[in-house]
């Protein structure tokens, strides 16, 4: 007897989070849930990256050792996170959770890392088969707190392992496939806001594709405070058809086509109506059964525009990294001082590129004429310390402080004293006025020190300016 896949998988962003930052694959031998984090522009990178890096599992043949076959993608995975961040560094941080499962004949390799869950119902009996990665689940481990209590903690988010581009090895195990079989895999979307128990009842939906919507609905009712995505699967007896059906890639991987409407009804449909999610393209309620086909084209052209993303993505980074890596001294104009800037002394679209690092505190008014002409226009440098060797340097060269006027003394003649005549020395000859009425006087003009412009000589003497004193 040989055993198969009926699966359908659904993701949607939520009422509150702003893009979905999940990605999910179902396939006929590879179910794949992904719940990335990191900000705004990074969560949905690095969970496209580790689904992309484990998809061709459901083209090639089964591998003789499956879990050795998830190990490796999970490596590569994290090996192209590296490279990601390595070409963006304004990406580092960013991680996925996982919880995947490959699937051949009556085996089924379980693969997981983060919070992300994978549950089973088998004969009725809904149990959970992955482990949560979070500080809560080890306060429930060591008997600190209830599961009641890890409902409500303020740290229940808290992850303690994710796929981020570093070495970690995930939790891996082998388990024996039975025809009746159902298996969820969902992100925490899903499983912190709706119970176990409402989850259990969900499940006994016979169709996957209503049972996946149904749970959906559900957590946006719970008011889906975060991206929900789940897989339904059950393991059925193949028939021998030979018809697939066709593998289902959503969330940030796909095209978000599981977004949808909710009723506005409801207060969660209201709240959605509020900032309203994009509305799904026109598809039918369930995958479509297809004739084998060859499905290579199809996951080259999405690895394509994946890797397009990601260039695009760190072109733009790379952008900003190298203004970043720019430069000048230039001046305040609030302050009217010198300061130093990083970037390029330019604006796009009323968007300066640059941005203030330090003001030295020297004002604009204390430079030469020359000195402010290049300060006001931008002086590149090299490196941050070059700007401050610069800034250091004006400081040096700033104008002196004006030298105070200081008023000179009134110079008075001082009369010519004549020189009494030796008794019986005879008189000199007179010239000019015989009587002596008009005697002149041989003093030199009296000098005032000062040049004729009346200027101080050190100012403007040597042509310089200076500034006042503080």
């Amino acid at each position: 007897m040989t055993l198969a896949l009926r699966y359908a998988a659904r993701s949607d962003r939520g009422l509150v989070r702003g893009n979905n930052q999940d990605s999910v694959y179902a396939g006929p031998r590879l179910l794949a849930v992904a719940d990335g984090m990191g900000g705004h522009a990074a969560g949905d990178v690095a969970s496209k990256v580790v689904i992309a890096a484990l998809e061709h599992l459901d083209e090639d043949a089964p591998p003789s050792d499956m879990l050795q076959a998830l190990r490796a993608a999970v490596f590569d995975g994290s090996e192209h996170l590296r490279e990601v961040i390595r070409e963006s560094p304004q990406l580092e941080g960013m991680g996925t959770t996982l919880t995947a499962v490959l699937f051949a004949g009556g085996r089924l390799a379980l693969c997981h890392v983060g919070d992300s869950r994978a549950y089973l119902v088998r004969d009725g009996e809904l149990s959970q088969i992955t482990h949560d990665d979070t500080f809560v689940q080890t306060l429930i481990d060591d008997g600190r707190i209830t599961q009641e209590e890890a409902n409500h903690h303020p740290q229940r988010s808290l992850l303690l392992r994710a796929l981020n581009g570093q070495d970690v090895d995930p939790d891996l195990s082998m388990r024996e496939a039975r025809a009746g079989d159902r298996y969820l895999l969902c992100s925490d979307g899903l499983s912190g806001v709706v119970s176990e128990e409402t989850i259990a009842t969900t499940l006994q939906e016979p169709d996957p594709q209503s049972c996946a919507d149904r749970l959906i609905e559900l957590a946006l009712r719970s008011g889906g405070p975060d991206n929900i995505t789940v897989i339904v699967a059950d393991v059925i007896e193949d028939d021998g058809s030979g018809v697939l059906i066709e593998p289902v890639v959503d969330g940030a991987a796909g095209a978000n086509i599981g977004q949808r409407a909710v009723d506005p009804g409801s207060a969660a449909g209201r709240a959605a109506l509020a900032d309203p999610p994009p509305p799904p393209p026109p598809a039918a309620a369930s995958p479509p059964v297809v004739a084998p086909r060859n499905r290579k084209r199809t996951r080259r052209r999405w690895w394509s525009a994946l890797l397009a993303l990601v260039v695009l993505a760190g072109a733009a980074v790379g952008a900003y990294a190298w203004v970043l890596d720019h430069w000048f001294v230039g001046v305040d104009e609030g302050t009217e001082t010198v300061a130093v800037y990083r970037g390029i002394n330019a604006s796009i679209l009323g968007f300066d590129l640059y941005r203030e690092e330090s003001d030295s505190g020297i004002a604009v008014a204390d430079l030469s004429q020359d000195l402010r002409g290049k300060v006001t226009d931008g002086i590149e440098v090299d490196d941050e310390q070059a700007a401050e060797e610069r800034v250091d340097m004006l400081r040096e060269q700033s104008l002196p402080v004006c030298e105070e006027e200081r008023e000179e003394p009134p110079l008075t003649e001082t009369p010519a004293t004549e020189s009494p005549l030796e008794p019986g020395a005879p008189l000199p000859p007179v010239t000019g006025d015989p009587l002596g009425t008009t005697p002149k006087s041989s003093a030199p003009a009296p000098s005032t020190g000062a040049s004729s412009s009346g200027e101080p000589a050190s100012s403007s003497g040597s042509g310089r300016d200076c500034r006042e004193a503080e």
